[in-house]
């Protein structure tokens, strides 16, 4: 078997085999396959696709390149949950809680960000000695004592996936359904996940800009899911403007903690309470989606939830008093609020001018490698849909440089756009796809 045979076969629009794709995989995981063939194969890819048992083919081939976790051993079932990206996006630090405090055990290793959608390991350092980097026996020995880890993305699962991955970034083939499919499955499968909920984004401040192209990947994520064994749903929910109020790592931190109280913004709450739903439903905790968000709820009502990530905190070695405490995260040493300069209607709020805006603050990182400032960060005070009155607060700004903040303002003044006529608002959630009840 030769590479170029499988390239050229895959430029003629041919499926391939399991073999051949296990072949491609293996070949470039261990050196055997140059860069300028596995980009060559990517951009036959990009250009015409997969068939989903192809697809299912590379994401497992992709998987078995590196540690796959069994956590049959540890406890079961385990549920898991993944979001394409977005900006405020913080609900897997409130979901993860919630879920494991109703008993169904969260095991979930999570990415930084890069760009302007925020990582949750990121957010999680801001609590100062939190642990992100456990071994593979830490991580299995905390979800089996707590039911519940949060940690960082073992380089041992999928290598064959960071690899690809780094090479479509500076290849142009990154833009491809069955590659983002895979790459984003691979990771998950390989962690060791029985259910997966996925949090699949559209719109200005999402990889996924319509909502045919988020459909288009949602239904191939969770044919995956079907071929591989796993129990897999996919919301659709948009990313036009930011998911509740902060953008930025402690500030987001904050947020998450507050909705553990049950405090704060509708549509960060109902994200959470469903999106928790909907992981109790895949892993059997409930019966129904009324059932399953009731119990959703009452883990934020009770306390349970905040209790859980309590315990989570004091596992990985964070200091729990900072969540106790929240005053006690880092701050910035200038807030300054952007005013509306007119009445009118939100027609809308740029997440990707928000999100790029928090990069620059240093909220984010424009390359790997650079340091976040944990502290710095944006408060939108708007939504899609608000009928606002001149001089009403839109923004506040969280810097720690005098230049930026000012670059920040003027940016964001570009980030609301006020119709004179009533604007509807958008859904919470565009739909549901693989889930059957």
């Amino acid at each position: 078997m030769r590479a170029v045979d499988l390239i050229i076969k895959k430029k003629d629009n041919l499926a391939l085999t399991k073999e051949e794709v296990r072949f491609l995989v293996e070949g470039y995981t261990n050196n055997r396959i140059p860069d300028y063939q596995m980009s060559a194969f990517a951009m036959a890819v990009v250009l015409n696709g997969m068939t989903d048992h192809e697809i299912t083919e590379l994401t497992l081939a992709m998987a078995d390149s590196g540690e796959v976790l069994d956590l049959a051993d540890v406890v079961y079932p385990v549920v898991d949950k993944h979001s394409t990206g977005g900006v405020g996006d913080k609900t897997t630090l409130t979901v993860a809680p919630m879920v494991a405090a109703c008993g169904l055990p969260v095991g979930k290793m999570s990415g930084r960000g890069l760009g302007f959608s925020g990582g949750t390991i990121d957010k999680l350092e801001s609590i100062p000695g939190y642990r992100t980097d456990l071994t593979t026996e830490e991580f299995k020995r905390t979800l089996k004592e707590h039911g519940i880890v949060l940690t960082g993305q073992s380089a041992d699962l999928a290598p064959a996936d960071g690899k690809l991955y780094a090479l479509r970034d500076v290849t142009g083939t990154v833009q491809s359904i069955p590659l983002i499919a895979s790459s984003v499955m691979s990771k998950k499968i390989a962690a060791g996940a029985n259910a997966i909920v996925l949090d699949v984004k559209v719109g200005k401040g999402a990889f996924m800009k319509t909502l045919d192209d988020a459909k288009a990947l949602a239904e191939v994520m969770v044919s995956i899911g079907r071929l591989s064994g796993r129990k897999v749903v996919a919301i659709l929910s948009p990313m036009d403007e930011p998911l509740g109020v902060a953008v930025g790592n402690a500030m987001e931190l904050a947020e998450a903690v507050e909705m553990l109280h049950n405090r704060g913004p509708e549509d960060y709450r109902y994200h959470c309470v469903h999106l928790a739903a909907y992981m109790l439903l895949l892993g059997g905790m409930a019966k129904s989606e009324p059932e399953a968000v009731a119990m959703a709820e009452r883990s934020l009502i009770d306390g349970s939830a905040f209790e859980k990530f309590r315990e989570l905190v004091i596992a990985q070695h964070g200091d729990v008093s900072v969540v106790e405490h929240l005053d006690k995260l880092p701050t910035a040493k200038y807030v300054e609020t952007l005013l509306a300069d007119e009445s009118g209607y939100v027609e809308s709020v740029d997440a990707r001018i928000i999100g790029e805006t928090a990069v620059d603050l240093g909220a984010g990182r424009a390359q790997k490698g650079d340091k976040i400032d944990l502290a710095v960060g944006i408060n939108v005070f708007v939504k899609i849909g608000d009928q606002v009155q001149i001089r009403q607060p839109f923004f506040e700004v969280h810097a720690n440089d005098r230049v930026k903040l000012h670059a920040a303002m003027e940016r964001l003044k570009e980030a609301v756009k006020l119709s004179k006529y009533p604007v509807k608002k958008p859904p919470y959630f565009h739909g549901v796809i693989g889930f059957e009840g």
